[in-house]
């Protein structure tokens, strides 16, 4: 269960740094088309886009480096019956970095987003990162959180669970300086790479999703990964009021360089990460990898439909 792809899953910056290649002929992205919002607005460097209105309000949190843009089939989704809110994080998809740690950042700009709107119990919906940003919220915030759906997204970074704090510490360290050295093409090629192998099961949507998390400021992805590397959520769960839903994704394919694991043994490892949870659901997404809501967007929606419906 606790094969060394797993460390890779949350983050997608969280791979060797690869020399510069060839790139395709670069076609029209099918990502970079933005659904016109409602609202448009800021709170502290997050940006907060507002489509529909009515119904249980979703705030959706995209992963590392990612934007607003890779919520898209889920605005299509859910726009005509609930507010939906799509959030981007400071430094990521062309946005200015803020000073100091950006989890924290990120975490303080999602709990003004709930208060300063109002917010009658909205569903956090994240991904990767973004679902770890909705475990802290729904920890620091449990009597106005409704639900929490994570896909892709724990806790703790996989396989560093049993590690001491201090060791932890020193591991996202020498990550985040790592991953601060590389900048322009090695860090575009660094993103197609990864997007290729672990990101998406189609080539033509990995490349595109890669073109995107490039426009993000590396210093910033490195800053991110180094600061969740250091978290550890796991003591918090238990003061979660709102039920919890974690979308585990799972590529046949890739089983075998995932060191044979199956589908049930990794949906019992996120429950395992999960343990002190008191609503806790573990659905497994198939045929997806990482980015569930891209390789497989009927089912991500279909289950949070199923989940919305059970609140």
């Amino acid at each position: 269960m606790k094969a060394s792809i797993l460390f890779a899953l949350l983050f997608a910056a969280a791979v060797p740094s690869f020399a510069a290649e060839a790139q395709p002929q670069q076609q029209p992205n099918r990502f970079a088309q933005a659904i016109a919002p409602a609202e448009r607005f800021e709170i502290k460097g997050m940006l907060v886009e507002r489509h529909g209105s009515g119904g249980r309000p979703l705030i959706l949190i995209p992963g590392l480096a990612t934007g607003g843009w890779v919520w898209q089939e889920t605005v299509r989704a859910f726009a005509g019956t609930n507010t939906v809110y799509v959030v981007t994080l400071p430094g990521f998809d062309g946005r200015p970095a803020v000073e100091g740690n950006p989890f924290d950042a990120a975490r303080d700009a999602l709990k003004d987003l709930v208060v300063s709107r109002r917010l009658a119990k909205p569903v956090l919906v994240g991904h990767s990162l973004g679902a770890t940003l909705s475990i802290a919220v729904a920890e620091d915030m449990p009597q106005r959180i409704g639900g929490v759906v994570a896909i892709d997204g724990l806790p703790v970074m996989p396989r560093t669970e049993d590690l001491p704090p201090e060791q932890r510490a020193a591991m996202a360290e020498n990550m985040r300086r790592q991953m601060a050295a590389s900048a322009g093409p090695a860090f575009a090629a660094q993103q197609r790479q990864y997007m290729r192998a672990i990101g998406s099961t189609d080539m033509g949507k990995a490349d595109d999703i890669a073109r995107l998390t490039s426009r993000s400021d590396p210093q910033a992805v490195a800053a991110y990964v180094g600061a969740v590397m250091e978290q550890d959520l796991r003591p918090g769960l238990s003061t979660i009021q709102a039920p919890v839903l974690v979308l585990a994704p799972f590529y046949g394919p890739d089983s075998a360089a995932q060191g044979g694991i199956s589908a049930s043994d990794k949906v019992a490892y996120y429950r395992e990460l999960m343990t002190g949870t008191p609503k806790l659901d573990v659905v497994q997404i198939d045929n997806a990898r990482h980015f569930a809501m891209i390789d497989q967007p009927a089912a991500v929606n279909d289950a949070l439909r199923t989940f919305l419906k059970k609140l």
